[in-house]
């Protein structure tokens, strides 16, 4: 981890220290994203934040399972159990 500070110019904005830019490889003109976490402030490359919403996506939807399959194979369980009963 690497920790450095910066000043808050009048207009809001925050100057990313070189160091920082270089090795995060971010450019003039590229997005980053911001996370407010309690009091604290999180800059991280698109990549980055992509990466962290796959991984906690990951958690709770595998990328093994097939939601939609699961789903109609229980509808057509579902409609033949009810096709049975008399």
């Amino acid at each position: 981890m690497t920790t450095g500070t910066a000043k808050i110019d009048s207009a809001g904005r925050i100057l990313i220290p070189a160091s920082s830019r270089k090795r995060l490889g971010v450019k003039p003109g590229d997005q980053v994203v911001m996370l407010t976490e309690g009091d604290s402030l999180r800059i991280m490359t698109r990549r980055a934040a992509l990466k962290r919403a796959r991984e906690f996506a990951d958690r709770y939807f595998p990328r093994d399972r097939r939601l939609a399959e699961e789903l109609i194979k229980e509808r057509r369980e579902e409609a033949r159990r009810e096709q049975s009963r008399p």
